[in-house]
């Protein structure tokens, strides 16, 4: 009968009938009285949410000291009842650091037990037999509990010890049990998650975090050993005797290696990330796998490549049109490219389906700011952090708006939150280096450029910060290296196709070029222009400048640095509203160069093209009239062309009088002092013309 119950209970488990399963749950623990029964049960409770029925079911005959299962079962009521106190006073602050295996640690094991094999000579060949048999038997013989099901479990109370802290925004402690989580348990990824997604470690530490997991922990039971015969409570467990294959544990451990490879921070070893997703997709078709597609994405998005990874996004949302996790990334991607009505349909769905997501309120801010409807984003961007506290991305929104508004101070406050959230990722930092720049503090924004160059170095729109502070300290060479080393950082990462990873939340601009120009180009070759001239490097500053009418200067309206172009280097803004007479002060500074050269002439034409974009301009108007000034008593052309001129115009007039000369008839001298002067001036006036032509041509 028991058997009979126990089938059905799991029949009704797992079609999600829980009331089904309590009932006969109830039954079969009235005929048992057993303990694995009483946490079938709770088990049953806690599915169906009954989360205090499940406690008191877990909590009989003291079965929360005597089982981690039961421990850690009845700490994650706690846990989804809020009552994050009372979980923490079951828990206990402390993890069990003693569990602890890494590679390392594993390494020394086996030398220890190869060291005293060695020395125990006077052992008997029996002893030495049974000594290698324990070096081979398991590798994880030195924790105090021996069961591996139960390492599984205090590795899961680590993860909700994490938890816990994070709600009362401990997060330094938060990272350290989620830490301790997957040492004790390579596979506990939900801890692994936490790190990972709300980037609480810098990109160094990730990977030697990675590099420190005991991997070869991983043991794949035997196919005879179902999961039908395992209980958390260790009834019908299989025994410590029972083996695993080898040649699929190493697998297996390589497997999970790369998985977790994908996951980790695309700012450093691009090698051995892109190692890993070839392998994964290769070896096991996962090319198609949206993780796998959406670790693509980010690496494209790093390295600036923002509309191949939008089309990653948008083919992820196409088959699962709610993978939460990807839709934080997209929605970066949405904004960058401007994609206005694709983002608000995206927002309107979401607050449609899914009202109690913390991503949905980001999208819904996200498309305000795109519109800017500065204060209904505002609104929105703190919905979701309140929703969720340790939510990076619904911190950074609302940072957004204050630098919108020219709101600095609160700005500057919401973005030092973002950096303690966000402490593997350099856009906090990138963005309050910005924020000083504007304010003129020059030194703090260095120290804050120069914490966001230390996790990643390869940001177009950092290099274009730094280069900026370097400008307004007067270091002009080091501006232009910064410039130059943007630039080259765009080509080697494929050209660009946008505004560069993201970092400033602009909207896509225009492409001058089959490559997919990206509107940072401009940007930098704009700020290398103003450096050059201020080097006196004026020849390489008008290259500079033309080479940034071709690409186009209308992308740059659009892009996220900001493109209000002056005599200055411009620094990078999270607005991407222009309009065309901010490109007055680009023929402005065109001009300027052109006068420092002594091409007067060329300088009056682009100071006209400035004032025919801005005719109230001041500063265009008053260094036209100083171009025009210095053309004063100079030719406008070469004197070999003035020359050509003047002997055209001498032969035109000759021929006008000769044929004048020719002509008779009556009349002639009472026509001819009235009109002698206009002929002679209609005359000049063509002569002049055909002169013109001739130099021209």
């Amino acid at each position: 009968m028991e058997a009979y119950l126990r089938r059905w209970m799991k029949d009704a488990l797992a079609k999600h009938q829980y009331d089904s399963a309590i009932y006969v749950g109830d039954k079969l623990l009235a005929i048992t009285d057993s303990d694995s029964d009483a946490f079938n049960l709770a088990h049953a409770h806690f599915d169906a949410g009954n989360y205090t029925r499940a406690l008191a079911f877990v909590a009989r005959a003291d079965l929360i000291q005597r089982s981690p299962a039961a421990k850690y079962l009845a700490a994650h009521c706690y846990v989804q009842q809020g009552r994050h106190e009372d979980a923490l006073a079951l828990l206990g602050d402390k993890n069990p650091t003693h569990l602890i295996t890494t590679t390392d640690s594993a390494r020394r094991k086996l030398q220890h037990l190869h060291a005293t094999n060695g020395v125990s000579k006077s052992h008997s060949s029996k002893a030495k037999g049974a000594a290698g048999r324990l070096d081979r038997a398991d590798r994880s013989e030195g924790r105090d509990l021996g069961r591996r099901e139960d390492l599984k479990y205090e590795a899961g109370m680590c993860y909700l010890r994490g938890l816990c802290h994070a709600k009362q925004n401990a997060f330094d402690r938060a990272k350290e049990c989620y830490k301790d989580a997957v040492r004790i348990d390579v596979q506990c990824f939900e801890a692994f998650d936490q790190l990972m997604k709300n980037s609480l470690m810098s990109p160094g530490e990730e990977w030697a975090f990675v590099d420190s997991l005991d991997f070869e922990s991983i043991q794949v039971p035997p196919l005879q050993a179902s999961e039908d015969e395992r209980h958390p409570l260790g009834e019908g467990r299989p025994t410590a005797t029972t083996s695993s294959s080898s040649s699929s544990s190493a697998e297996a451990a390589d497997f999970t290696r790369n998985l977790y490879l994908t996951r980790l921070s695309k700012y450093s070893r691009p090698e051995e990330f892109t190692t890993a997703i070839e392998t994964l997709s290769t070896h096991y078709a996962l090319s198609h796998n949206p993780d796998i597609l959406l670790a693509k994405a980010e690496l494209l998005s790093t390295t600036s490549q923002s509309t191949r990874a939008l089309s990653l996004t948008t083919q992820i949302l196409s088959r699962d049109p709610y993978n939460f996790p990807t839709i934080p990334l997209h929605l970066s991607l949405l904004y960058q490219q401007n994609h206005t009505t694709t983002l608000f349909a995206l927002a309107h769905d979401l607050a449609e389906t899914h009202p109690h997501e913390p991503t949905t309120w980001l999208a819904v801010g996200t498309y305000y700011l795109l519109t800017a409807r500065i204060p209904e984003a505002r609104s929105y961007f703190s919905k979701a952090s309140l929703m969720n506290p340790a939510f990076g991305a619904a911190w950074i929104g609302f940072a957004h708006t204050f630098a919108a508004e020219g709101e600095s101070d609160q700005a500057i406050a919401a973005y030092s939150t973002a950096a303690r959230l966000f402490q593997g990722t350099h856009l906090p930092q990138l963005f309050l280096g910005m924020q000083e720049l504007a304010l003129e503090n020059l030194v703090v924004a260095r120290e804050y450029l120069t914490s966001a160059w230390k996790v990643c170095d390869r940001d177009p729109t950092l290099v274009n910060e730094m280069g900026v502070c370097w400008f307004k300290e007067g270091e002009f060479g080091a501006a232009v290296r910064s410039f130059e080393l943007g630039l080259r950082i765009l080509e080697e990462d494929g050209g660009g196709d946008d505004d560069g990873a993201g970092t400033a939340g602009g909207g896509g601009g225009t492409t001058a070029s089959s490559k997919g120009t990206d509107t940072q180009t401009p940007t930098l070759r704009l700020n290398l222009a103003h450096a050059l001239r201020k080097l006196g490097r004026f020849r390489e500053s008008l290259e500079q400048f033309d080479e940034v009418i071709r690409l186009g200067s209308l992308a740059l309206s659009s892009s996220s640095s900001s493109t209000a172009f002056s005599t200055n280097p411009t620094s990078s803004s999270s607005s991407s509203a222009t309009s065309n007479k901010e490109l007055c002060p680009l023929f402005t500074a065109k001009g300027l160069v052109l006068l420092e050269l002594e091409e007067y002439f060329e300088a009056t034409l682009a100071f006209h093209a400035a004032l025919a974009i801005s005719p109230q301009d001041p500063l265009a108007s008053e260094l036209l009239a100083r171009a025009l000034g210095e053309l004063e008593g100079t030719g406008v052309l070469g004197r070999e062309e003035e020359e050509k001129v003047d002997e055209g115009l001498r032969r035109s007039l000759g021929g006008v009088r000769a044929l004048r000369a020719r002509q008779g008839g009556g009349g002639r001298r009472r026509r001819g002092r009235g009109d002698d002067g206009d002929n002679d001036g209609m005359d000049l006036d063509g002569a002049a013309a055909t002169a013109a032509d001739a130099g021209g041509s």
